[in-house]
């Protein structure tokens, strides 16, 4: 059975037009949210490896200025933007006469807020997407319910209950159901990965934190090897495996 799209738009009334064209922007919407976040996660995931691989043994060394100027160029990064919040905390706690232990308490409570703003920034869209996955079907429904009612005003018209009449605007009434459908499937599968993603990415970011906490606490370690927070970390940061 072929179907002829603008032979079915030119048949549709008014209202079902609405729904099909609500449905549009919902699917329009939901296309826009995920390449913006997939860009958004792989580009900060490219870049935080970088930062993990320039940083790491400056942190290690306990030269904070030197990382300070690192972050600095990795700005793109989430987790360059993380580590620059704690260590510059850290850095004017310490120089305003905290001991160690109380500027990385502060910091800690820094980094805290700031994996909240983070957290905001990486989900963000993802209600929108989460939107039209719950409501599409609906909407779709109600574009089902207003063509079934054409179809009974047809009946009325032409005081006819024959297929050929009322048969093309259930036919059309029902297409509005499955492009809800067709709409809102993709939309709570790309709900739940890209949340899987940001969830990962996300504890990657806490576990930075804690470590950098750590690390400040304990004082200047002089090793060759990179810092585990970072290491740990860039290997943790996005991927869309």
């Amino acid at each position: 059975m072929e179907i002829d799209i603008i032979e079915l738009w030119g048949s549709m009334n008014g209202l079902v037009r609405a729904v099909v064209i609500a449905l549009t922007l919902q699917a329009l919407l939901s296309i826009y949210v995920v390449i913006d976040r997939v860009i958004l996660l792989l580009v900060s995931g490219a870049r935080s490896r970088k930062f993990a691989a320039q940083c790491g043994s400056t942190l290690l060394a306990g030269d904070y200025r030197a990382a300070l100027e690192i972050t600095a160029q990795h700005q793109k990064s989430h987790l360059a933007r993380l580590i620059e919040t704690g260590v510059s905390v850290f850095l004017d706690r310490r120089d305003g006469g905290h001991t160690r232990e109380k500027a990385a308490e502060l910091c800690a409570r820094a980094l805290e807020r700031k994996g909240e703003n983070l957290s905001e920034n990486l989900n963000r869209g993802l209600t929108a997407l989460a939107s039209t996955g719950s409501t599409a079907p609906f909407i779709g429904l109600l574009g089902t319910v207003l063509g079934i009612l054409n179809a009974f005003k047809l009946i009325g018209e032409e005081a006819s209950g024959g297929m050929g009449t009322i048969g093309p605007a259930i036919a059309e009434a029902l297409i509005v159901t499955g492009y809800g459908l067709l709409v809102a499937i993709p939309s709570v599968l790309m709900f739940n990965w890209l949340s899987g993603w940001i969830a990962r990415y996300e504890a990657g970011l806490a576990n930075a934190g804690s470590e950098l906490i750590d690390q400040l606490e304990a004082g200047t370690t002089r090793r060759a090897e990179p810092a585990p927070v970072l290491q740990e970390t860039s290997e943790a940061v996005p991927s869309a495996a």
